[in-house]
């Protein structure tokens, strides 16, 4: 399990690590009607935790959600064969493609998020992503990064979200460059989605957290839930935060997936701009009020960098952020900077940024 949370985190009713969920309780004190369970999907574990249900209807909703993940692993999955591969050749040769309505639903978020971004966001580089060796499940160690010049011709053929066409249930694109690789974003639909399939089944207290974007609705005992950012560089806990009622906290960051080659690290957020891993930030946080935009939005956060973040806040229209920056200064909306609590001493430089 990652992003292990440090022994002060046993204070916290329900302190939860977004790159791993843990039940905490007291010293003594009697066991919790928390339940928890675990599965891989979208390339990352996914926990679920779900508070004050008997453990019959727990495991009956538990099973629903990793029904649902599951399904939308094989349905969103880049590179194994599916249903987005099956478009992503289509899209190359040119061709039209007959979406369902959940398709559809995607689609038209991720390009809306990438304009809104100013394309930091942009799901439609999918041949760059395969050429830096991130679309398949282990890159092998001595496998160089890509060479400049392949690089640079893919950044020339800019594939971009408003390539593609949708006329009714029909997907085209203007440009055959363009390959759709969701990451983050489909991330967070899934996690919407199992908040979906736990509130059918009768779950109103519940965390799904998937590798650092997840969602919380309801309370822990009649307490808010409280979860911990991940520190990028440390062995524990950066900050953390309660949860009020039903909202989504996403985290992108740097540590996640990677490859070392001769002393250089290189990591899996590429800027579509230059081709390259972005490299201004170590993470970016975002808590958004239900579910929906959070996946794209700490993506396109982490390619804008301290220079450009607020750029991003306004475009996006996002009201509570924490960008890591590459030299560990911590870059705050006001208010993110309300609600967050630093877990470390001495507390980090911060700087707060006006949307």
């Amino acid at each position: 399990m990652k992003g292990l949370l440090a022994a002060r985190a046993s204070r916290y009713i329900g302190f939860f690590a977004l790159l791993g969920v843990l039940a905490l309780s007291a010293c003594g004190r009697a066991p919790e009607p928390l339940h928890q369970e675990q599965v891989l999907a979208f390339g990352t574990l996914v926990d679920i935790s779900i508070w004050g249900t008997d453990a019959a209807s727990a495991q009956q909703a538990s099973a629903a959600v990793i029904s649902t993940l599951n399904a939308l692993h094989h349905r969103w999955h880049a590179w194994e064969p599916g249903p987005l591969t099956e478009i992503n050749t289509q899209l190359a040769r040119g061709g039209t493609v007959d979406l369902a309505p959940d398709q559809i639903e995607v689609i038209r978020g991720a390009q809306a998020l990438s304009r809104q971004s100013g394309g930091l966001f942009n799901p439609a580089i999918g041949q760059l992503l395969a050429e830096w060796g991130f679309q398949m499940d282990e890159r092998p160690a001595d496998v160089p990064p890509p060479h400049p010049d392949a690089v640079k011709e893919r950044v020339a053929l800019q594939p971009a979200m408003d390539d593609l066409q949708l006329d009714g249930n029909q997907l085209r694109s203007r440009n055959p460059a363009v390959q759709l690789d969701f990451g983050a974003y489909v991330k967070s639909y899934g996690v919407d989605q199992a908040i979906a399939a736990l509130r059918a089944h009768g779950i109103s207290n519940a965390i799904v957290n998937a590798g650092g974007d997840l969602r919380a609705i309801g309370q822990r005992g009649g307490q808010p839930w409280r979860i911990g950012i991940r520190d990028p560089r440390g062995p524990g806990v950066l900050a953390s935060l309660e949860i009020h009622g039903d909202e989504s906290v996403f985290t992108s960051g740097d540590y996640e997936r990677y490859f070392e080659f001769q002393g250089q690290r290189y990591q899996h957020i590429l800027d579509p701009r230059t081709g390259y891993p972005a490299s201004g930030a170590m993470s970016a946080t975002v808590v958004y009020p239900g579910g929906g935009v959070g996946g794209g939005a700490s993506t396109a956060l982490m390619v804008a960098g301290p220079d450009n973040w607020l750029e991003v806040v306004r475009g996006m229209g996002l009201k509570e952020v924490m960008l890591v920056g590459a030299d560990r200064t911590v870059y705050l909306t006001p208010a993110m900077a309300k609600r967050i609590h630093f877990e470390i001493k001495p507390e980090p430089k911060t700087v707060i940024g006006e949307p």
